[in-house]
Order: structure tokens, then C-alpha cells, then sequence
């Protein structure tokens, strides 16, 4: 098993109004991620707009991706379907292409059972040879992973990591005395980071470290250092970013902060709107404020 560790960005996914993705500012964005320190990246996570792209259009960003990081850190990337078999699908492609492990996401139209969710993580597990991260969102999950579910899919020998944004850190305590070592929790922007780490977690995966990815590797940093009184302040810093990132659309958001910073990343796939001039406003304040 892979040692996924620390800040893995969820990617945005840059895509003109034909719907042609610019993959060269997805790539010069990937070198300025791993020049800054992060662990890992994340294409097709939910900031990289995963339900609003085609089969060809997610390729085309994992590829991206995987090329732009040239071996340097890890590349995990976004499976997400109704079906099982597509899911199944994607995954393989991505392994082929060079992925070193496997976001697991769920999307469900109707409502599913709990044999039926876990069949779904199960099955995209037993198609690859590379590690899977299981997500869960409840908020945009029309049906989440229970503990159940997640402590039996923990002993499956590539789950080994799982990526919690129900916003609920007791949760996330549950998750680590149910499984123990055998699965490793990396938690969302809907949680605090440093909380997360005090508690056991081994980082973050979450759209926030796109545009402060030199800072989000100083907290995790001082985290792994036991410097406590350090990461707690530096955290509430940081948390204006969080907090705008929870207001608004969550690829707006990130998408317009990184224009700031000079990234021709486009707006976010219709019918989805960019920010408003005043909702730039927060974005641009609280970037200013962190220098």
C-alpha cells in the first residue's frame, strides 16, 4: 500500500466555453503545487467539477495531471458514477494511464442500501492494483457510507485511506476507533485540518490548498511537529479561506482565486455561474490578508 500523506489539492478542472480543457494551465498550476510542497494532487475531485465533465473531458484532465507531475508526488483521481461498471471503467483507465491511486466517489440517483454502497467500493477495489481512497459527502451523497460499511471496506487489502467531508470531527474519531491502522482518514475543508491531525488524521484533501498551498504545507508541517500552539494559529488564519470556500459554489470559488493569482482557469462548467464582482471581493480580501 501506498503512503498517501499530507495536503493533496483538489484540482480545478480549466475548461474553455467550447468545452476544451486547458491543459496547459492545468499543468503549469500542477508544477506550482509541487514546487510549494504539497504531497499529492487530485484531479476530479468535487472542486474539479466532476459531474459536469464527459468521459473524454476527465481523461483529458487526469492525463494532464499525471503528466505534469512527472513522478514527482502522487496523482489520485476522481472515479465517480451511477453505475458500477462505469466506475469500474474509469478506474482501470486511470490506473493504465499512470494514477498512483483511486478517489472513490458515488454518485446515486436513487437511494441505495447499504449491501449496494458497499458492493459499488468494492468493486472499483477489486478492478485495480493501486490503492483507493473512499470518499464520503453527505452533503452531495444521496447515499452515504455508514460505519458499517466503512469498517467492513477498511479490510479490503487496497482501501486504505478514506476521505470524510460530513463537517462531523466526531465522525471522524468513530471512523479511527472502528478501524484502527487499516484505514487512514484525510479530511475536507469542511473540517478543521488541524483538528483532524490532533486527532489521528494523516492531511487533507481539499480545494482551499490550491491557493494556499505554500501555507496549507506550513500547517500540516507544524501538525507533524507536534507544534501545536503554532498550527492552531496559523489555522485560524487560514479558516477565512474555509469560509469563503463554504459559501459560495465550490469551484467558483477556487477557480476565481486562482485568476487572481494569474491561472487562466476559466469560470465553472454551466449551468454553474462564476462569483458575483462583490463575491470576488471576499475571495480577493481574504487572499490579501494572508499575503
Amino acid at each position: 500500500m501506498a503512503d498517501f500523506h499530507g495536503v493533496f489539492p483538489y484540482l480545478v478542472s480549466p475548461v474553455d466555453p467550447a468545452g476544451h480543457v486547458r491543459t496547459e494551465v492545468l499543468g503549469r498550476l500542477c508544477d506550482d503545487l509541487i514546487k510549494a510542497g504539497v504531497h499529492g494532487l487530485t484531479p476530479l475531485g468535487s472542486t474539479g467539477e466532476f459531474a459536469y465533465l464527459n468521459n473524454a473531458q476527465r481523461m483529458q484532465v487526469v492525463q494532464a495531471t499525471i503528466e505534469a507531475a512527472q513522478g514527482r508526488v502522487p496523482v489520485v483521481a476522481g472515479v465517480a458514477a451511477t453505475t458500477t461498471a462505469d466506475a469500474v471503467a474509469q478506474a482501470k483507465a486511470y490506473q493504465k494511464r499512470g494514477a498512483s491511486g483511486i478517489l472513490a466517489i458515488l454518485e446515486a440517483y436513487f437511494p441505495l442500501v447499504d449491501a449496494q454502497v458497499e458492493a459499488y467500493f468494492r468493486a472499483i477495489a477489486d478492478a485495480v492494483d493501486i490503492p483507493v481512497v473512499i470518499y464520503t459527502n453527505p452533503n452531495f451523497q444521496r447515499s452515504d457510507l455508514t460505519l458499517d460499511v466503512i469498517a467492513r471496506l477498511a479490510a479490503h487489502p487496497r482501501i486504505g485511506y478514506i476521505k470524510d467531508a460530513s463537517t462531523n470531527t466526531g465522525r471522524l474519531l468513530s471512523i479511527m476507533n472502528r478501524c484502527g491502522d487499516q484505514l487512514k482518514v484525510f479530511s475536507a475543508s469542511a473540517h478543521i485540518p488541524a483538528a483532524v491531525m490532533l486527532i489521528g488524521g494523516y492531511g487533507w484533501m481539499a480545494g482551499p490548498a490550491c491557493i494556499i498551498p505554500k501555507q496549507s504545507v506550513e500547517l500540516y508541517n507544524l501538525c507533524r511537529r507536534t507544534r501545536w500552539d503554532e498550527a492552531i494559529a496559523l489555522q485560524r488564519k487560514l479558516w477565512r479561506i474555509n469560509e469563503a470556500f463554504a459559501r459560495f459554489n465550490l469551484a467558483a470559488c477556487i477557480k476565481a482565486g486562482l485568476a487572481i493569482q494569474g491561472y487562466d482557469v476559466g469560470d465553472p462548467v454551466p449551468p454553474q455561474a462564476p462569483l458575483t464582482a462583490e463575491q470576488r471581493k471576499v475571495v480577493e480580501a481574504a487572499l490579501r490578508d494572508l499575503g
